[in-house]
């Protein structure tokens, strides 16, 4: 049964909400993995792209019940770079040779439009893409950014799970998240999204649907990562047992119902095991985004708890990162598409 689900989406790439779960249920996930190393090979090459990545900005107006840098956290000291330090940070991520530039925030309503704007035009004159990754937006402000050159846009829907989403979020409104994908898809940007795997209340068939929302988005890239509880929110004493393993898996049925996207091996894998970003890697992610953030900065930008690298430098941590990614026989992508643009044809 196993065997025929998966020589079926190897190469059909379509699976039934059911099958789906039966994936997620499993326990002998070699299989699982192996097809999704596969098909990452087939579609989308040995090459990892490297993003750089920025956290600008620990600000923010929402109040996720999840997250570490909820607007209600008053135990973390919160702090924004100015213009000249994002771009001056952009830089020295060029001179290391990122050809991906991601600059992330809180919903830090400090940066208008017509700031990130430019932003945005000075980090371009480097010759690379940018992705943004601020949330949520009005229609005419993300029209902005990609006016000003933004390439890609990550906006994780978390969960696909309504009621839960909107529990979880309060004052947020789940419709309105996946209008902002909507507008994104429109507007022309690469579209990321992604879930936050093991919240409480989660069930493996909402976990399902998230992963057909994508195909039918669809998205360019996703990232999958695990809930990992932050002491400092209402859900401090959730458990994160079991969580990498199910976020794996995710990923892995996420690389077959979606062969050509970009698939980032997130940080978080990495805090709750120790070869986290290079299973992901062999159970098909094929992205890894190096924090450069200055370590002045970087431990204040605590989604969650435990977050590695915190004190390396930005070159120590490409060097390092390049060196894991040689060690499972994969290569840092370099040369011509050493972007990592989504190259299907729309």
């Amino acid at each position: 049964m196993l065997d025929e689900i998966l020589h079926r989406v190897e190469t059909a790439h379509t699976l039934t909400k059911n099958e789906i779960v039966d994936l997620l249920t499993q326990t002998d996930t070699q299989a699982l993995f192996e097809a999704a190393d596969r098909v990452r090979q087939q579609f989308v090459g040995d090459g990892v792209y490297l993003r750089a990545l920025i956290e600008f900005s620990n600000h923010c107006k929402n109040n996720c019940l999840y997250c570490g840098i909820r607007a209600s956290n008053s135990h973390i000291p919160r702090y924004r770079l100015t213009q000249n330090q994002i771009v001056l940070t952009a830089q020295k991520a060029a001179g290391f040779g990122y050809k991906t530039i991601v600059l992330q925030s809180g919903e830090d309503v400090w940066f208008d439009t017509d700031k990130l704007c430019d932003i945005i035009r000075e980090i371009k004159k480097l010759d690379v893409a940018v992705t943004l990754s601020v949330g949520e937006k009005k229609r005419e402000e993300y029209a902005a950014y990609r006016q000003a050159g933004a390439d890609r846009y990550l906006l994780r829907i978390e969960t696909t799970d309504k009621n839960l989403y909107e529990k979880l979020d309060p004052g947020m409104s789940w419709d309105n998240r996946v209008r902002c994908l909507q507008d994104l898809k429109e507007l022309g940007y690469e579209v990321g999204s992604g879930s936050l795997v093991g919240l409480p209340g989660q069930t493996l068939e909402s976990l399902a649907d998230d992963l057909l929302f994508f195909q039918k988005l669809p998205v360019d890239m996703a990232g999958i990562g695990p809930f990992i509880p932050h002491p400092q929110t209402p859900l401090a004493g959730e458990k994160s047992d079991g969580h990498f393993e199910l976020a794996l898996k995710m990923m892995a049925v996420m690389r077959l119902l979606l062969p050509d996207i970009n698939i980032p091996a997130t940080t978080a894998m990495e805090t709750l095991h120790p070869q986290g970003r290079l299973l992901a890697l062999q159970s098909g992610a094929n992205v890894v985004m190096p924090n450069t953030t200055d370590t002045e900065f970087r431990p204040f930008y605590e989604l969650y708890p435990g977050k590695i690298c915190l004190g390396d430098s930005a070159e120590k941590c490409r060097g390092c990162v390049e060196e894991k990614i040689k060690s499972i026989g994969r290569y840092i992508a370099s040369g011509k598409g050493s972007r990592g643009d989504y190259l299907k044809e729309k």
